[in-house]
């Protein structure tokens, strides 16, 4: 990306180019009342079923999916969109009204936050993968309830296999408290360099768009964010064709 089009995205994220700020260190109860079928849930039969699909079968799976009680409310299921080779992997909480509309993740104005995010650290929005940890909308945008989210697990551990990201940046508190097990703040969260799954794929965590829309100071700490999953990438990278994968 060329020198004019990078300051154009930092400017539409409200950044202030000449701030001079030191990258992050890098360091190595909700109610249950969803409607859940006797088939759903981690561990479950179907969901050794759902590992062996391939992307339309998933795809389709997901359209027609019931386990949980957002499909009565829903207007379309919301999969995922990108590259689905993508070296990143964008993952966000749930889909909100426009998603819900439109079968499409970040497609409102956190939508066009991230991917102004994305370009200024030179990556167009189909050059990476992006999809929710939920792939129906909570009435009322609504924080995910646990049930909801172990129903879709399944469906995005399958997305991660398909996919094999090098890095997955996550936005938001709820997306990496749930992906990393855990329920400290986002503020601890974001910094440092995770690791998710079997595979110990790196990732990274920073503040959700919408967030940074209703806080427009924090951009920065995000912009930080991005630079960091930038450096981390490069050294996977650099990393894998040296043979040797660098210890987070």
């Amino acid at each position: 990306m060329n020198r004019f089009l990078r300051d154009e995205y930092l400017d539409a994220m409200g950044i202030q180019q000449w701030v001079s700020r030191e990258r992050p260190a890098t360091p190595d109860t909700l109610p249950e009342d969803v409607t859940i079928t006797p088939a759903a849930g981690r561990g479950s039969s179907d969901e050794a079923a759902v590992s062996g699909l391939g992307w339309p079968a998933l795809e389709d799976r997901v359209a027609r999916c019931t386990r949980c009680a957002l499909h009565e409310t829903r207007t379309r299921t919301v999969f995922g969109t990108g590259k689905r080779t993508a070296d990143w992997l964008i993952i966000g909480e749930a889909p909100g009204a426009d998603e819900d509309r439109q079968g499409e993740p970040f497609v409102g104005r956190a939508g066009q936050l991230l991917t102004a995010m994305l370009q200024a650290i030179g990556y167009a929005r189909d050059e990476v993968y992006i999809t929710n940890i939920l792939k129906c909308r909570p009435p009322g945008n609504r924080d995910p309830l646990p049930g909801e989210v172990d129903c879709c697990h399944d469906y995005l551990e399958r997305q991660i296999k398909l996919i094999g990201p090098r890095l997955i940046l996550v936005v938001g508190r709820i997306a990496a408290q749930n992906l990393l097990q855990t329920d400290l703040p986002i503020g601890r969260l974001r910094g440092s360099v995770h690791r998710y799954g079997d595979a110990g794929i790196p990732l990274v965590v920073t503040y959700h768009p919408a967030y940074l829309l209703r806080s427009p100071l924090e951009k920065r700490k995000s912009w930080d964010d991005l630079q960091l999953a930038q450096q981390v990438y490069r050294e996977v990278m650099s990393a894998g064709s040296s043979g040797h994968m660098p210890d987070k």
